[in-house]
C-alpha cells in the first residue's frame, strides 16, 4: 500500500524508539503516509496501524484528533488559519473572511476545481508572529494581511 521508501522512511522513525514501541512512531508514520498518498483514507490507517502492530483504533484515534492529518480528499493546497486567542487579537478573523471570500469557500470546505482547501487551526506556536497560517501541513506564513495572503495565492498553483 505504500512505497518502498516510505516505509523505508517509517522503518527509521521506528528505530528511534526502545524495541518493542513500535507505536510511538505512529505520528511519523501517518505524515509519511499522507505525503504519499495525499490524504489517510481508512484502508491507508489500518495499513499504518498494522505495520506498527497496534489496534486500528489507537491510529484512527490519533488521525482524528490532531489537524495536520486529513483523512479526507482536499485541495492541493490546504490553508490553515490559526483561529487562537492570540491571533485573532492581531487581526486572524479578518485574514480568515478575506481568504473566505477570496476563494469562495468557508473553514472545512474545498474550491470547486480542487485547488484549495481552508481549515481553521489550533495555536502553532507563532504567537508572536500573529496573524499567521499554515500551507501544507509544512510551510509557516506569518504576519498576514490581506495583501500578503493574495500575494501567496497567485504563487500557489
Amino acid at each position: 500500500m505504500l512505497s518502498q521508501e516510505s516505509l523505508a522512511a517509517i522503518d527509521a522513525e521506528v528505530a528511534k524508539y526502545p524495541a518493542g514501541q513500535k507505536q510511538s512512531a505512529v505520528m511519523s508514520a501517518l505524515r509519511i503516509a499522507q505525503a504519499e498518498q495525499g490524504w489517510l483514507r481508512p484502508e491507508l490507517i489500518e495499513f499504518v496501524a498494522e505495520y506498527l502492530e497496534m489496534p486500528a483504533i489507537a491510529a484512527y484515534e490519533v488521525a482524528t484528533f490532531y489537524n495536520m492529518y486529513d483523512t479526507r480528499p482536499g485541495g492541493r493546497h490546504k490553508i490553515t488559519v490559526c483561529t487562537n486567542l492570540p491571533c485573532v487579537l492581531m487581526g486572524a478573523n479578518e485574514i480568515a473572511e478575506h481568504l473566505k471570500q477570496k476563494l469562495g469557500i468557508g473553514f472545512g470546505e474545498t474550491t470547486e476545481d480542487g485547488r484549495y482547501t481552508l481549515r481553521e487551526g489550533e495555536c502553532m506556536g507563532a504567537c508572536g508572529d500573529a496573524p499567521m497560517c499554515l500551507h501544507n501541513n509544512h510551510k509557516m506564513h506569518t504576519h498576514l494581511t490581506p495583501e500578503k495572503v493574495d500575494e501567496l495565492l497567485d504563487k500557489m498553483e
